[in-house]
């Protein structure tokens, strides 16, 4: 029975995305990051506090918030970690960038 607060969140899964997570949270091979939002909606799915989530877990309520919501957003997906190569590619074009020109100058 879910106890704590209660919240306006809620998380359905489907058959296969309940399947898929159990799976993530089982396999040796997993990333640990993704093991753990596995863990998370899960959780959330069966009704536990977002807090007691938190609290299980080891991280904050921000960031239960953040996994769900985006989920919602992007299903399965929307878990792997994002590419951060596209923000090393600006910096490095800023840096190679002569003083005075913008990056788009010849």
């Amino acid at each position: 029975m879910p106890s704590g607060r209660r919240t306006s969140l809620h998380l359905t899964l489907t058959a296969a995305e309940r399947q898929t997570l159990e799976a993530w949270q089982r396999a040796r091979g997993v990333p640990a990051a993704r093991a753990r939002r596995a863990q998370i909606l899960l959780l959330v799915a069966d009704g536990m506090a977002i807090t007691r989530v938190a609290d299980t877990v080891g991280i904050s309520r921000r960031h239960v918030y953040r996994w769900v919501r985006r989920f919602q957003a992007h299903g399965l997906q929307g878990l792997y970690d994002r590419s951060r190569r596209a923000f090393a590619h600006r910096r490095w074009a800023r840096e190679e960038t002569p003083p005075g020109r913008s990056p788009g100058q010849a």
